[in-house]
């Protein structure tokens, strides 16, 4: 009896190093970001880098592997192994939008996936051309009304969040306004201020610089409640009744990651996110920081992929192959 007692005792050691493997990526990391450098997704990427490395033990690389509309780099992550090793901070767009607009889409943004984080919100802006006689969303409403069909809105490209924005914001208020894509939102927001268009949804990181220098004029934020960002700001919501545009960033793994590990990976996450110098960095360009569970942030995940796949539906808004 003391032999078999002693050797229990002895295999509690050698069980420890197994369940610590359960909540920790047990090599190098990789974060992949679908977009390419220098965008908000990939600087909050950057940003997160070091604490997450010094959380985990690991050391934390960035990918970037854009294209086709952030579907590459998330087919990579929904193909990986779920050990923790490989993972994604993708967009709104990446997991909710994009199975609606492509055909043939690579992965399923809410079956493929573990969600792990809700990273924050991009604030994001309804803006116009200062020659609009608008300086509130009521006055555009009726300024539009009363000028069907001579007024245009930017977009970065058909089925982008800009695109969908205005045209259900345009459903909504029963207006005729005509949808300018362009190659990306630069050049969009660069038409916008040169007043070859009119009207363009877009985040605040792209409008900011212009409103501040009279060459935008903010109308409103998206989001369903004021911004702490711009707190005078009115949301497009107070006068249109139940438009919302939320653009969130997320992490994410592959499916099937342990839920020990996604509860350890959120709580590194969450961690880093509340760090004084990431949350001020990332008001900067804009962004609010978030903070959620795995279980709320799949809730979102799968009301929101429901949401605008209905939307987007009625919109009549297609893509081509991924």
């Amino acid at each position: 009896m003391i032999r078999s007692t002693r050797r229990a005792l002895l295999a509690v050691p050698l069980a420890t190093p197994a369940l610590a493997q359960n909540d920790t990526p047990n090599r190098p990391i990789t974060l992949i970001v679908p977009w390419a450098p220098g965008g908000s997704t990939d600087i909050m990427a950057r940003m997160l880098a070091e604490p997450l490395r010094a959380g985990l033990g690991q050391p934390i690389i960035i990918e970037n592997r854009s294209g086709a509309s952030g579907n590459i780099g998330s087919a990579a992550v929904a193909r990986a192994a779920p050990d923790g090793a490989t993972l994604l901070f993708g967009t709104m767009s990446t997991h909710v939008m994009n199975e609606a607009l492509f055909r043939n889409m690579p992965f399923d943004g809410v079956a493929d996936f573990t969600a792990i984080a809700l990273l924050g919100f991009v604030l994001n802006t309804m803006v116009v051309h200062p020659s609009v006689p608008a300086r509130n969303v009521a006055e555009f409403i009726a300024y539009a009304r009363a000028n069907p069909g001579k007024l245009s809105y930017a977009s970065a490209g058909p089925g982008s969040t800009n695109h969908l924005c205005a045209a259900i914001f345009c459903r909504m208020a029963g207006l005729e306004i005509e949808h300018v894509p362009y190659r990306g939102g630069a050049p969009a927001v660069l038409d916008t201020v040169a007043g070859q268009t009119q009207l363009f949804f877009t985040a605040a990181t792209q409008t900011l610089g212009h409103i501040e220098a009279g060459r935008l004029r903010l109308l409103a934020v998206t989001e369903a409640r004021r911004s702490a960002l711009l707190p005078g700001v009115p949301t497009v919501a107070e006068t249109l009744p139940g438009f919302e545009m939320a653009v969130w960033y997320g992490a994410f793994g592959p499916k099937g990651l342990a839920p020990p590990l996604t509860a350890r990976l959120n709580a590194e996450i969450n961690r880093a996110l509340m760090l004084p110098e990431v949350k001020q960095r990332m008001a900067g360009i804009g962004v609010e920081v978030a903070n959620e569970t795995p279980a709320e942030f799949s809730a979102r995940l799968r009301a929101d992929a429901a949401t605008w796949s209905k939307a987007i539906r009625e919109l009549g808004i297609a893509m081509t192959d991924a």
